[in-house]
């Protein structure tokens, strides 16, 4: 009674309460004109002036680092994008430098991934424009999310679904590699059917690819266990294991050129490679199949759900490379997202695909003892070197020897600890991981966690709409109640149950029950559904001579009720115990300060 006392008001409490407009406009022209507004959006305008020069040794070594691996795994990318190998390199220097100037996080390299490519390349087959301007479209998709501050997004998509997507893109990345490990010619990179070229051409193998293909992924995997050798160097062991692609690269353009004649090469190779910086101009709003003009229109029709899938996949990569590596600090979702979206808008205007924060490298340059982002402008000269001066080397570099990095580094992709913590944590989000983990080989990868997201839902829902209900029937002074203990807040999914379950259980125990009582100490609120569910199933239970009362529910979930209908206000009986609501009679002057109490929620709001 206490608290409905005090929460008497009147309408000029309201009043006083609203803020001033000017005082509001005041203040968010105050915000917008004041330094941190640039900080905010642009951080190396925070982090430049700290700028130490001992920094500068341990940020060049890591960028030098991390671009001896940029190199292979961006030809390597681009060519599971189903594109030609420069792309990949497009993608690698573009997205370095953007991310300097934008991003948030120093470890974080951003280019073109493994996922990436492979949700890029359903849609490349016709023409390379496809994936510029996807590019394009999931960059300000992404600014745009990144602007609206909707970084908070990213948390109503589960671990279940995103481990069984990025299991999924994993075994299929590697099975799509399968085919080029061993020499096989493969129009496909997809899941079943790479394998089904593969064992129905098992006698078109080719010897050469198939033994440099086997011996380097043995190699690369050993390699990586190197700098775990308890050594006196342990510090070379430990950049021989990062830079274990960018010697398999040179080793494989040196057998594949000494071994190769004038007349055939001894591998199968990637091809060439475009030399020289890309040109700089529009993406491409319409573009030529088959020397048939296709308009803007069309190529959106074409890249259908990708425009958001691909936007929301990359976000999620990237965020989640970021926190792994934010060693305690906060990650700015919002500002990820602008960098991300920035960094794939200006990529577009150099033929890049779509990009996205990478772990591998990351994990590198963490390793590498980076201390900023400006790490990222030695990666991206690097690889812009390479496009100047080194086309005419990567020309060499077999196709076994890029599908044993891919799959070397898918292999340690598939989580298999994570999967048997789900396990053992919750069956339920087993389930959930398994659907999005076979639809997504299955099916696609943008369907597949499309499903596993809508699923996910499904499931908060149901949970929203089954809450714990606990029904009891108690005896006290010779009258059956039904006392029903509502232990999580309802909602207007669940309003319809808790009414069926009351009414189920009045039945079952044959109308002996006269009086229902609903404990409303844990509803902290209800919306208007709920409200007219309750007064629904008071005059259910009038008609079965049954009495229904509310014990102790909070003020702000009566209020709603009461505002429905002024009578309800008998319905809310607030005391210690059970007892005292059926034995005790209320005074007028109590029962007029409980009604005075709900009276004050009555007031519009």
């Amino acid at each position: 009674m206490t608290q409905l006392k005090d929460l008497q008001t009147d309408d000029n409490s309201y009043n006083e309460a609203l803020p001033n407009i000017c005082d509001i406009v005041k203040h968010s022209a105050t915000s917008c004109c004041s330094t941190k507004t640039p900080k905010k959006y642009l951080p190396i305008l925070e982090w430049l002036p700290k700028y130490e020069s001992s920094f500068l040794l341990q940020d060049i070594v890591a960028g030098l680092t991390v671009g001896l691996t940029t190199i292979p795994q961006a030809i390597a990318y681009g060519t599971v994008a189903g594109l030609t190998p420069q792309y990949g390199l497009y993608s690698a220097f573009m997205g370095c430098f953007v991310y300097i100037i934008f991003g948030t996080c120093k470890d974080v390299t951003v280019g073109p991934t493994a996922i990436m490519s492979l949700m890029v390349q359903t849609h490349v087959t016709a023409s390379a424009d496809y994936a510029i301007l996807v590019c394009f479209l999931s960059g300000a998709v992404t600014l745009l999310m990144g602007i609206l501050d909707l970084g908070a997004l990213v948390q109503f998509i589960s671990i279940p679904v995103t481990t069984g997507f990025t299991n999924a893109a994993a075994i299929t990345i590697a099975s799509g590699q399968i085919n080029s490990l061993f020499g096989i010619k493969s129009p496909t990179n997809q899941f079943l059917p790479s394998w089904r070229i593969f064992f129905t051409n098992l006698n078109k193998m080719q010897r050469n690819d198939a033994i440099l293909g086997v011996s380097t992924l043995f190699i690369l995997l050993l390699m990586r266990k190197i700098k775990d050798i308890p050594c006196r160097y342990k510090i070379l062991t430990k950049y021989i294991a990062m830079s274990r692609n960018a010697l398999a690269v040179i080793i494989g353009i040196i057998l594949c050129y000494y071994l190769s004649d004038s007349e055939s090469l001894a591998f199968r190779v990637s091809g060439e490679i475009v030399s020289g910086l890309p040109p700089f101009r529009l993406p491409p709003f319409h573009t030529q199949v088959n020397g048939t003009e296709v308009e803007f229109s069309e190529m959106i029709q074409q890249l259908g759900a990708s425009i958001i899938t691909i936007p929301i996949i990359s976000v999620l990569e990237s965020i989640a490379v970021a926190k792994a590596f934010s060693m305690g600090k906060i990650v700015n979702a919002s500002q990820e997202m602008v960098a991300l979206g920035i960094a794939n808008i200006m990529g577009s205007f150099v033929s890049s695909m779509p990009v996205t924060g990478s772990f591998t490298r990351t994990a590198i340059n963490n390793a590498s003892g980076v201390k900023t982002t400006l790490g990222g402008v030695i990666t991206g000269v690097l690889v812009l070197l390479a496009l100047a001066f080194f086309t005419q080397i990567f020309y060499y570099i077999p196709k076994a020897t890029l599908a044993a990095i891919i799959m070397a580094a898918m292999i340690f992709m598939v989580e298999c600890d994570r999967i048997a913590e789900i396990w053992r944590a919750k069956k339920l989000d087993a389930i959930l991981f398994f659907i999005t983990l076979l639809t997504c080989l299955f099916w696609t990868l943008e369907y597949g966690i499309a499903c596993g997201i809508v699923l996910n839902m499904l499931f908060i829902l149901y949970k929203s709409a089954r809450p714990n209900i606990i029904i009891t029937t108690e005896r006290v002074e010779n009258v059956d109640i039904a006392v029903v203990d509502v232990q999580k807040n309802l909602s207007y999914a669940s309003a319809e149950y808790l009414k069926t379950r009351i009414m189920k259980h009045i039945i079952a125990h044959e109308h002996a029950i006269k009086k229902v009582v609903i404990k409303g100490d844990e509803i902290f609120g209800i919306d208007s559904t709920v409200a007219l569910n309750i007064l629904a199933l008071k005059t259910d239970l009038n008609a079965m001579n049954c009495q229904l009362l509310c014990w102790n529910w909070q003020i702000s979930s009566a209020g709603v009720v009461c505002r429905l209908h002024r009578d309800a206000r008998d319905l809310f009986k607030f005391s210690k115990t059970l007892k005292e609501i059926i034995l005790l009679d209320i005074s007028p002057q109590s029962l007029t300060t409980i009604h005075n109490g709900i009276e004050s929620t009555l007031i519009p709001l």
